[in-house]
């Protein structure tokens, strides 16, 4: 028996050690712990005040209950005093256990036991025989057959207070498909929460690969599902200075860009006709120099006089011009539905930057900011930057020597005036990323956000490494034969014949490019010679016999099936991703699209409708948005990595990957035509990448190339 004083009281409470054998020794029910001297025996004036404590008054028990849960907090001063041993000590309460107070839990775990041995004496006192147990009350309770009360839901309020809620929202990470919430209910970012929305601003003289780093990162988080746009600056200044023909266009549309090989590769045909352009949107060109008609303006020289600093009327110009196209991004933003918007200009003083800043602020304080500095110390790779520069709308159809010398002039009269982000960016507490020699390094301050987390681990994966890609399908399994979803099969023999036919093709083309880059170096020189507008990069100069092939595969047989010749061959780098494993049709696994629309019609109707936000049902269903969100990494790696690459996927992965590498629409990704057979080949560029596809010729067992292969529409139902 455990003795305790209640330090109001004149009474002793005992309290049985005794615990039932299913207890566990920690429950809630367990005694206190035990000490020699709170056990010794009672005086006679306590036994004699114990046995004549009234046990018929259930209140006062109950009351001692409620005072065994706080103690002597009621006449006790608030802060204990701690001794030199580390002890506590309240002044004016009984002390127990070497002058300690019992814990809280224990004194309530005390007093709910006294309550469960009163209603159980008080229950049977003269039952003969009767033994006390210590079960949960709740195992006695007598079910009640009146009706239940009615549940009312619960309000949504503020926790604590009744003042409205004054902080901003939460802005942690929102994937679209994988998280769900009153603000994000499709885990996009939504319109209300401003604050998680970034600005991204560009710094960096010219030719440090701005534009290059602004499209890669723009098509990663459209990827992702993140609204993401490009505001270039240089193109809206020369429509301001009339280099550009408003009459016909901007310099960044569809009609002036001439044969753009990944554009036209991303243009999606539609039921079989040509569909819509993927473009960029005409720049505005409502800015006036002098309030003169568009048609009386005359053009303003654009060369490297321009661009000096101690140019008022240019630099006048210039700082308006990047204003309104801030103003056309911070609209985009605030009532356009966008996520995420790019200011792509030099942004190379203090000033200029200070500028942006404020205007910002001033339209919405609450929106992120990040800026992104491009450095470039390697001279051979700013070399090679410059010579991209002779083929832009500046310098198309002008003398190349000329070009490259005027070009060198520009950079010099920024370079006069220049300063990188550092102390001033520091002082103000904004985030930034300064990336050297295209990822070589990077530097980071005070990132916040999840957007902005990710576009850092995004940028460490860039390199400028010549290398191919290829994406396919497996071969023909026995489950495609049956026109069944999912499954594990193993291949058919056509799909055996397949993988053998792939194999000799990737290792023909793996000679071909390299006999290919070869000749490159041998008909070039680094640094390249004036006029040479599309040179080697740096990297090429390695040695290209070192250069890796790998095969990545998923784990399910028909994928790895269809890798067995590159697998024997020990040339070939295989190895199986869970992660590009086929989208999971949960309950619908083995089924056909037949049997789907026959005995599950409504969910096959809601798959029609929307095939990107469609979830099968059952465990382990996916959606096009869950293999967007497993395939992340996998992108990131393909980026990172310097050898060639075969994927040898799935409908849906193969459908997700080509969305990355082409740029397409999210409404695009889910009905994309990637059917058996076909072979796609993906060549990185420091200007986007070189697109070629291939189709199986099963006759000759080899692949014939595609020429102007667009990505299209499926017409297949069973897609």
């Amino acid at each position: 028996m455990l003795q305790t004083r209640h330090p109001d009281s004149t009474f002793d409470l005992k309290v049985s050690s005794r615990r039932p054998s299913s207890m566990p020794p920690h429950s809630l029910w367990s005694p206190l712990p035990s000490s020699s001297s709170s056990f010794t025996g009672l005086s006679r004036k306590r036994k004699r005040e114990e046995d004549s404590f009234p046990v018929s008054q259930p209140s006062s028990l109950r009351k001692l209950a409620m005072s065994h849960m706080i103690g002597s907090s009621a006449t006790a001063p608030s802060s204990p005093s701690i001794r030199a041993n580390g002890q506590r000590t309240i002044p004016g309460a009984h002390q127990f256990h070497d002058g300690l107070l019992p814990p809280a839990a224990a004194s309530w775990s005390s007093a709910l036991k006294d309550l469960n041995d009163f209603e159980l004496s008080s229950s049977h006192p003269t039952r003969p025989g009767f033994q006390q147990h210590y079960d949960s009350p709740y195992s006695r309770s007598i079910p009640s057959t009146a009706p239940g009360s009615p549940r009312i839901p619960p309000l949504r309020q503020n926790s604590g207070s009744h003042t409205p809620r004054v902080r901003p929202h939460a802005t942690t990470l929102n994937i679209p498909g994988m998280t769900r919430s009153k603000a994000s209910p499709d885990g996009r970012i939504p319109d209300r929460d401003v604050a998680a929305k970034l600005v991204i601003i560009m710094v960096g003289l010219p030719a440090r690969g701005k534009s290059y780093i602004t499209k890669k990162i723009q098509r990663y988080l459209s990827w992702q599902q993140h609204n993401t746009k490009i505001f270039n600056v240089g193109n809206r200044r020369r429509l301001a200075a009339g280099v550009a023909n408003s009459g016909s266009g901007s310099p960044t549309s569809a009609t002036n860009r001439g044969v753009d090989v990944p554009t036209q590769a991303a243009t999606i045909l539609l039921n079989g006709t040509k569909g819509p352009d993927i473009m960029v949107e005409d720049e505005p060109t409502k800015l006036d120099l002098n309030g003169e008609p568009k048609s009386a303006r005359t053009k303003i020289d654009q060369s490297a006089k321009f661009f000096d600093p101690n140019n008022e009327i240019a630099a006048k110009l210039r700082e308006q011009v990047a204003l309104d196209t801030l103003d056309e991004l911070l609209a985009y933003l605030l009532h356009g539905g966008g996520a995420v918007g790019i200011l792509d200009a030099t942004n190379s003083t203090i000033k200029r930057r200070k500028l942006l800043v404020d205007h910002i602020k001033a339209r919405e304080p609450k929106l992120g900011i990040l800026f992104i500095e491009s450095i470039c110390h390697d001279q051979n790779l700013l070399e090679a930057n410059m010579r991209l520069k002779l083929s832009g709308p500046d310098y198309k159809d002008k003398d190349p020597v000329k070009s490259l010398a005027d070009f060198k002039e520009r950079v010099k009269a920024y370079e006069s005036a220049y300063e990188p982000l550092g102390k001033w960016e520091e002082d103000m507490h904004l985030q930034y990323i300064q990336m050297i020699d295209v990822g070589r390094k990077l530097v980071h301050h005070r990132l916040k956000g999840f957007l902005s987390g990710g576009i850092a681990s995004y940028l460490t994966t860039f390199n400028l490494s010549p290398r191919q890609i290829w994406i396919t399908r497996h071969g023909q399994s026995q489950d495609n034969q049956l026109q069944k979803l999912g499954g594990n099969s193993e291949l058919t023999e056509r799909g055996h014949c397949y993988g053998l036919a792939l194999y000799n093709f990737m290792t023909y083309k793996r000679k071909e490019w390299l006999i290919e880059q070869k000749n490159k170096i041998a008909q070039s020189t680094f640094p390249p010679l004036p006029g040479d507008n599309t040179p080697p990069y740096p990297e090429l100069n390695q040695e290209l016999e070192d250069k890796n092939f790998c095969v990545w595969t998923s784990m399910l047989q028909r994928s790895v099936q269809t890798a067995e010749y590159f697998d024997a061959d020990e040339d070939y780098d295989v190895k199986a991703w869970e992660m590009l494993n086929e989208l999971n049709a949960g309950s619908f696994e083995g089924m056909t699209y037949e049997e789907i629309a026959q005995r599950y019609p409504e969910e096959y109707r809601k798959r029609s409708q929307d095939k990107l936000q469609y979830i099968y049902p059952g465990v382990g269903g996916e959606g096009y948005l869950q293999v967007i969100s497993r395939l992340r990494d996998m992108v990131r790696e393909i980026e990172r990595i310097t050898d060639h690459l075969l994927i040898i996927g799935h409908r849906s992965v193969c459908r997700v990957l080509m969305a990355y590498f082409m740029d397409l629409t999210r409404d695009d990704i889910a009905d994309l035509d990637v059917p058996l057979g076909i072979l796609y080949a993906i060549e990185p560029k420091p200007y986007g990448i070189e697109f070629h596809a291939y189709k199986y010729n099963e006759e000759q067992g080899w692949f014939d190339e595609l020429p102007n292969y667009k990505p299209r529409k499926t017409v297949d139902r069973n897609s």
